[in-house]
């Protein structure tokens, strides 16, 4: 039993959105016991006074890419110092369960610019084996959603082909299995190999599982560019044909071409919720650039089969000067349907430090840099790192960030690519940059408002009845915070530093950050679907 915590005089912001109140909380056995008036705690244990701090709920990362620094990096400060207290995982239809002997070192070399490559013993395959290694102490607490690539290249590997029946049915059950062990839903990755080649059937299909488990499903859409609008009306109609919840993951509209449309967007997503009864809600993070492995915008056709069929064609000239053609003038499916602008691609990394001289500049920079074509430079070097390179993509519209924030289905999704030379700071900052900047400098959100997207809204979405608000009986997962100083101090140039303002965070009643620096307390668990 953990001894009695008492926080005493803070600013109870509770999650609900309602006004806050000045109160003591009492923590006991790792959950809220009761709350009280100021000042009249008593408690054989710990006081400790917040007076002139916000106590609120943890927050909840909505699309976090923490799928191995949870199990490699024991301090995980990027998240834990923002006050994220729960992540969810799995996400964009590619992670590291469920996995076959086949498919394991395939989906890591895939998505090592997501995730890096730490030395890990990868010895579960299953998601409930993965869950189980989350289970031995973690910095964060995580859920997970079943990613639809690794179902499928389990299957059908990386061939541009539906399945058959047979196949379809061996798929069905991979998901319903990742569900039994706890998932939360689906996600899928419609613009990154495998998922690109399904069809909206197939998805469907997939999606049985998760409606008979009461789960949700969580695109990242086939287009953010030349068919936005569409792309986001597809995901809203899988969802309605497949008869489940819909949680559209960095729900973003990019491009210069996009800007002023998110209304477009949210009005299509009204519409579903109004007059079809669809379940809706979305995450987004506050920044303008997005970040991937700098191979996504290659068109589809010229990633089947895998890394070494890609770095065969990229190699061969008649088909690199295919492959450019579609890159620089047509625009790929890769790119959303929009021919590629140089200046917008940045290197954030690369796993061949020889390549380090690329890291922080765009393609078009380093083209005239060297007297090279950006195409070629571009190909060169994903053939030089084998692919591996992650990359920002500078074509966000902070119109259409703050149109989005403002909506009542909206969640907080840093995205958060923790790896790379230089990644991208929402990693370290997306939780204060909405506190300090759009809260407190701008006013775009009320305080109660804004911890109310990223605390009882994820919750909710997720099935927890017990998290997500501070009231009597929920887990002791909060965050005590300054108001006035809240801020992230993570950039493009300095993406790793931590933000300043959060004082405490404590998960299930432990401190995982003490008087602004991170403990050495691993207390985060799997949340399971359907367990406390």
């Amino acid at each position: 039993m953990q001894p009695e915590t008492v926080l005493s005089g803070g600013r109870v912001v509770d999650g609900s959105g309602g006004p806050s109140r000045l109160a003591d909380l009492v923590l006991r056995d790792g959950r809220i016991s009761h709350i009280v008036s100021p000042g009249s705690a008593r408690s054989a244990g710990e006081t400790l006074d917040v007076s002139g701090l916000v106590v609120a709920p943890g927050f909840v990362d909505m699309h976090a890419h923490s799928d191995l620094a949870l199990l490699a990096d024991p301090a995980h400060e990027a998240k834990v110092c923002q006050g994220v207290t729960l992540e969810v995982l799995g996400q964009d239809g590619l992670g590291y369960a469920p996995v076959t002997d086949d498919t394991v070192e395939p989906i890591r070399e895939q998505i090592s610019a997501w995730n890096g490559t730490p030395d890990l013993d990868h010895t579960w395959r299953s998601v409930g084996e993965y869950l189980d290694r989350v289970d031995r102490g973690a910095p964060t607490n995580a859920a997970y959603l079943v990613p639809h690539g690794n179902v499928r290249m389990a299957v059908l590997g990386n061939e541009d082909r539906p399945p058959t029946d047979a196949e379809l049915d061996r798929m069905r059950a991979m998901v319903a299995q990742g569900m039994a062990d706890g998932a939360h839903g689906l996600s899928a990755g419609l613009t990154y190999t495998p998922g690109m080649y399904a069809t909206d059937d197939e998805i469907v299909a997939l999606l049985g599982p998760v409606r008979d488990a009461g789960g949700y499903y969580c695109p990242h859409h086939r287009n953010y560019g030349s068919r936005v609008v569409e792309s986001y009306q597809e995901c809203l109609n899988v969802a309605r044909r497949a008869q489940v919840p819909l949680h559209l993951a960095h729900c973003h509209v990019n491009f210069p071409r996009n800007r002023g449309r998110a209304r477009e967007v949210l009005d299509a997503i009204d519409e579903a919720t109004v007059h079809f009864g669809l379940d809706v809600t979305l995450d987004s993070y506050p920044y303008r650039a997005s970040a991937t492995y700098l191979a996504a915008p290659l068109p589809s056709w010229a990633q089947e089969g895998g890394a070494t069929a890609t770095l065969d064609r990229l190699r061969d000239p008649d088909t690199r000067g295919r492959i450019l053609w579609e890159v620089e003038a047509k625009g790929t499916d890769g790119n959303h349907g929009v021919p590629m602008d140089w200046a917008t691609l940045v290197v954030s990394g690369t796993a061949d430090p020889g390549l380090s001289w690329a890291v922080g500049h765009s393609i078009a920079d380093l083209a005239a840099r060297r007297g090279e074509e950006p195409g070629s430079l571009y190909v060169d070097l994903l053939i030089a790192d084998e692919l591996r390179s992650g990359c920002l993509l500078q074509v966000g519209n902070e119109e259409n960030i703050r149109t989005i924030m403002r909506h009542s289905a909206h969640t907080a999704g840093s995205d958060g690519i923790l790896v790379g030379d230089r990644p991208h700071p929402r990693g370290w900052g997306t939780f204060p940059h909405y506190l300090g900047h759009y809260v407190r400098e701008l006013g775009l959100l009320s305080l109660e408002e804004c911890v109310r997207h990223l605390t009882s809204r994820p919750a909710q979405r997720l099935g927890l009845a017990d998290r997500g608000t501070i009231q009597p009986g929920s887990h002791a997962d909060l965050v005590v915070f300054d108001p006035d100083t809240v801020a992230a101090r993570a950039t493009y140039d300095d993406p790793r530093r931590t933000p300043v303002g959060i004082e405490h965070v404590l998960l299930s009643g432990e401190f995982t950050v003490r008087d602004g620096r991170r403990t050495d307390r691993l207390p985060g668990r799997s949340v399971r679907r359907n367990r406390r």
